[in-house]
């Protein structure tokens, strides 16, 4: 199965890189593992931004810190990864 990543980079390639799109030999496949990359990528990232938990820190300030440091690996991640990826003629 593919998961919400792996979506929408096949979304992104087919509106941004239609050639290398229709060149893959099975789509599905292939986002389905990009997809299993990005997500563990973010992950790991997500991870190493959020560092060790501050002495004294409450529930609410670290599950905004946690959250925080997911967003902005994902929004790395993906900018990294799917979004910067386009055909030159697609720009």
């Amino acid at each position: 199965t593919m998961n919400r990543y792996g979506a929408q980079a096949m979304t992104h390639w087919e509106e941004h890189k239609p050639r290398a799109f229709g060149e893959l030999e099975n789509p599905e496949e292939f986002f389905a593992e990009l997809g299993e990359e990005i997500s563990t990528e973010i992950e790991t990232r997500a991870r190493d931004l959020a560092g060790q938990e501050p002495d004294g820190e409450g529930y609410l300030q670290r599950l905004q810190r946690l959250n925080t440091s997911r967003l902005t690996a994902e929004g790395e991640v993906l900018r990294e990864r799917v979004l910067l990826d386009v055909e030159p003629d697609q720009e």
